[in-house]
């Protein structure tokens, strides 16, 4: 891909999306998809079901932060309507929430134990969890952040890919 290629693809937020109506009908856009999957099987994966799509880089190609595209195609009158969102692999998006939840958790149950030690007069230095927690919820989001980072290149690539099933270019916001 040349750089004026990619000048438009910008990914700003942490799982960006996608919305395009497009001219094709939904089974043009599955065979597009299908064909343009076997078209660049070393390097794209995916699956094509009515009205749905997973695309992710090839297995060989593919690392803890590698992203995916998910779209759904919906019928419209003048043609079709396609949704996407580029994101991590379900797995890796499970363990953020539970971490993200368990941190949260233990804050919480951290600074009602500290907040009731602290109102009955007792020694509340539990309290001082709270912000080692704060800082580490933010690690992991620096972690997140970072990944996101790693996965770019691919992310781009997903993107560019789904340019050419469309025949058109997409703006992901």
């Amino acid at each position: 891909m040349s750089q004026e290629q990619l000048e438009h693809i910008k990914f700003q937020r942490i799982r960006p999306r996608i919305r395009v109506e497009s001219t094709l009908s939904p089974d043009q856009i599955y065979e597009n998809i299908s064909e343009n999957l076997e078209k660049y099987n070393p390097k794209i994966q995916g699956t094509v079901l009515p009205g749905y799509a997973t695309i992710s880089p090839a297995e060989a190609n593919q690392h803890y932060w590698s992203p995916q595209l998910t779209i759904s195609i919906e019928l419209k009158e003048n043609g079709s309507l396609i949704r996407g969102l580029y994101g991590p692999k379900p797995h890796a998006w499970t363990m953020f929430v539970f971490f993200y939840s368990i941190i949260g958790f233990t804050t919480l149950i951290v600074s009602m134990i500290g907040l009731s030690y602290w109102s009955l007069g007792k020694d509340a230095s539990i309290l001082w969890f709270v912000p080692a927690l704060t800082l580490l919820f933010l690690s992991l989001y620096l972690v997140a952040y970072l990944g996101q980072k790693f996965g770019q290149k691919q992310m781009i690539y997903l993107h560019h890919f789904m340019e050419k099933c469309l025949g058109e270019r997409i703006e992901a916001k």
